[in-house]
């Protein structure tokens, strides 16, 4: 038998381990960002979607100028990105890993020496910029979210009838004593067209319609709404005492508008004055703002060994399982936190105790996944 150099034909080639756990980090890095990512835009759009119909409800409704509709939903928006974000970061670990079940691309990494444990690493170097986010988010961006908007509101509803008025829309007047309505606002000339005025004087209701008018001001400081070309019809038509009066210029006071107090609302307190005025109420905000970034956190270790699938049984019991745990764990959060403001328990307790939980199940849950035949022997 001729012998033939084993430098002819073909060469196997071998990929080093450090190879094989690059390409295992980094496409699991990948997938995790473009689902999360995915998710997020998702909720971000029904969330912004949902708050501008609000908005434009109570816009139409006289509880807020056209003109805030838009600022007010920046503010609502940037104070739900925590929520969405934690959610996005669950649901994306989750659902990618449970795709690589699903794949059995899983099978193929066990193969290649790697355990479930070793995916902590990749979902980490996911979660934490993340987590970070949402910590400045809940802890500064947020409170200030809620600050701006309160003060925003609160310069609305100082300004006068005439300012707040919008060509095409009834407006009530603060002291619901006139209605005003102006088809047409000419913001160069600083004039508006076609203005219809229903107000109730000495008992007796009056109404005024003019082809157009302006504000003055008066020497003392008053303002006026001056009407030019109209009419004033005062009474119930067909009784005796109904009159009609036509006028060249005819000048309504505008009662001044008092700045309203701000309300106590401790969403819009910074962190800082939180901790500086610990009382039971603040702690309790101090809860709910460090456990945002904590529960994403926890739930995003979680979500490795939940995201178990068998690929004959489909996904749907994880998926299940995920959302109960989810709100279970919201429901749990919440209750905390009104335990804290009710002083049942204490701030730590409040903060930590949900958390503790949470860390031994995850604890437990990867025995279970990664040491099945420990498991079922301890269970027996």
């Amino acid at each position: 038998m001729a012998d033939y150099p084993q430098s002819q034909g073909i060469k196997s080639k071998k990929h080093s381990p450090r190879i094989v756990r690059g390409i295992f980090y980094w496409s699991l890095v990948r997938e995790f960002a473009s689902s999360g990512l995915l998710i997020f835009s998702v909720l971000m759009g029904i969330v912004v979607f949902t708050q501008l119909i609000k908005l434009l409800g109570e816009s139409v409704s006289g509880g807020l100028a056209v003109d805030g509709v838009l600022v007010m939903l920046g503010f609502s928006a940037l104070s739900f990105i925590p929520v969405l974000l934690s959610i996005s970061l669950f649901l994306s670990v989750l659902l990618t890993l449970s795709r690589i079940y699903r794949d059995s691309e899983m099978v193929v990494w066990f193969s290649s020496g790697v355990g479930l444990t070793r995916f902590i690493r990749p979902v980490m170097a996911y979660t934490i910029p993340v987590v970070f986010i949402i910590a400045l988010l809940s802890l500064v961006l947020s409170p200030w979210a809620w600050s701006m908007a309160d003060e925003f509101k609160r310069r609305l509803n100082s300004r006068d009838d005439v300012s707040s008025a919008a060509p095409g829309v009834f407006r009530e007047s603060k002291q619901a004593d006139r209605v005003f309505f102006l088809e047409e606002v000419d913001t160069e000339k600083k004039r508006v067209a076609n203005i219809f005025v229903q107000s109730v004087q000495n008992g007796k209701d009056g109404t005024m319609v003019a082809k157009e008018g302006f504000q003055e001001i008066a020497a003392n400081g008053d303002r006026f709404l001056v009407l030019l070309n109209g009419s004033r019809y005062e009474g119930v038509p067909g009784q005796a005492d109904f009159k009609i009066a036509e006028f060249e210029r005819y000048s309504i006071r505008i009662e001044p508008v008092e700045l309203p107090q701000n309300t106590s609302n401790r969403r819009a307190y910074s962190t800082l004055y939180l901790i500086q005025h610990p009382d039971a109420l603040n702690q309790s905000q101090l809860v709910e703002r460090i456990s945002m970034p904590l529960g994403a956190f926890m739930l995003a270790l979680l979500a490795i060994p939940l995201s178990y699938v068998n690929p004959r049984a489909g996904r749907s019991y994880s998926l299940i399982a995920a959302i109960v745990l989810y709100m279970f764990y919201n429901n749990m959060s919440t209750i905390a936190v009104s335990w804290v403001a009710r002083e049942k328990v204490s701030m730590l307790v409040g903060l930590w105790g949900i958390h503790l939980v949470l860390l031994v199940g995850t604890i437990i849950y990867f025995y279970h996944r990664s040491s099945p035949f420990s498991w079922q022997r301890w269970r027996q």
